[in-house]
């Protein structure tokens, strides 16, 4: 008798239908791969658009993925762009906006074949306030003095040279310095606190705040202000 032939056990198959069956498998699996972009149509790329401030330059470049023929041209179906940001033709967004506010509109892309492909898709842009300030421990009377604090930010991607100043005005319109700081305020600072406070004359004061920072070399200028919401009472003193 002749020698029993070799195999692997339980393998159940020849290593002619394995080779098929593998080239099947990965056939299969090449196919899983490229068929949803086979299948897909025009989808407009990125997903949001990122925030700006007012001045601040921005670009941003719409494209599309999926099957279409090329050219594509781009527009604005609806909605309004921040005054200052045009989309062109070619999907290039970019400019300066001129005012803070949160801007929606929908972009649509229409591509170079017959019959044409479109695809819209919505958007916002938020314009942020370049500096911002708020009360950190609100303008308030103890004794004769007028004391507080206020938080700044830098929202920009710009150092800035800021200037800070705190008067209280008395009935009389009389104005007192009771703060001052000029120095340069660093790009991407959040809540700084600024302090403020003086001994003033018996009266009643209204606090105001100014901020200004201008970043020289875009000509830019930023101002913010508050009052206190009524006139703070100083019963202490002459």
């Amino acid at each position: 008798m002749g020698a029993p032939a070799l195999g692997l056990a339980g393998a159940g198959q020849t290593d002619s239908s394995r080779s098929v069956a593998d080239n099947a498998a990965q056939d299969r699996t090449s196919q899983d791969k490229t068929s949803p972009d086979q299948d897909e149509g025009l989808v407009i790329e990125p997903g949001e658009l990122p925030a700006t401030y007012p001045h601040g330059p921005y670009q941003v470049n719409f494209h599309a993925r999926g099957k279409y023929v090329p050219v594509l041209r781009w527009r604005v179906a609806s909605g309004a762009l921040p005054p200052g940001i045009k989309l062109e033709d070619n999907g290039v967004l970019h400019g300066e906006a001129e005012r803070a506010g949160e801007f929606q509109f929908v972009v649509v892309v229409r591509d170079g074949g017959q019959p044409q492909q479109a695809m819209q898709k919505g958007f916002v842009i938020k314009v942020v306030e370049a500096i911002t300030v708020a009360w950190k421990v609100p303008a308030h009377v103890t004794g004769n003095r007028i004391d507080g604090s206020v938080e700044v930010s830098n929202t920009t991607a710009d150092d800035m040279d800021l200037t800070f100043e705190v008067k209280a005005v008395n009935e009389n319109g009389r104005a007192t310095e009771i703060g001052y700081q000029h120095f340069p305020l660093k790009k991407g600072t959040i809540g700084m606190a600024l302090p403020f406070g003086e001994t003033l004359p018996y009266g009643a004061y209204m606090v105001y705040v100014d901020v200004n920072g201008e970043i020289a070399k875009r000509n830019a200028i930023y101002k913010q202000q508050m009052k206190t919401p009524a006139a703070l009472q100083v019963l202490v003193g002459p």
